[in-house]
């Protein structure tokens, strides 16, 4: 049964940092692009960032560019988003996502295929 488990969610003051972890299983993964997609509150769900799946191709939302790293372990079957220089508007729920092939823009989130149940993230002091 295909599967995408997120953790590393928590409270940060604002400035501060986490790592979100992505962990798949019941696929190969080693064949899917992820998606990082976060929704706050109110609001619709939003792409933070994609990567390919041999890792070489990435991209940002203009939101998070320069402060959030995505990476992945394909013998972990393991992605990451590492989340520096935390705002108040970081405050969301934050899922990943996956979709088979080479590359899936976050912008398209109905691109993504299967989803996990997210980790909530809150910037607050």
């Amino acid at each position: 049964q295909l599967q995408l488990v997120e953790s590393g969610g928590g409270l940060v003051q604002p400035g501060g940092s986490l790592r979100l972890t992505c962990a798949a299983s019941g696929f190969n993964f080693d064949y899917y692009a992820i998606g990082w997609f976060r929704q706050a509150p109110g609001k619709e769900r939003e792409g933070v960032s994609s990567i390919s799946y041999s890792g070489d191709s990435i991209d940002y939302a203009d939101s998070v560019k320069g402060r959030f790293t995505i990476s992945r372990d394909n013998a972990k079957n393991t992605v990451y988003l590492q989340m520096n220089s935390l705002k108040p508007e970081d405050t969301a729920v934050y899922y990943c996502a996956a979709a088979q092939g080479y590359w899936t823009d976050y912008r398209v989130p109905s691109y993504y295929d299967h989803w996990g149940q997210g980790t909530q993230v809150t910037v607050s002091s």
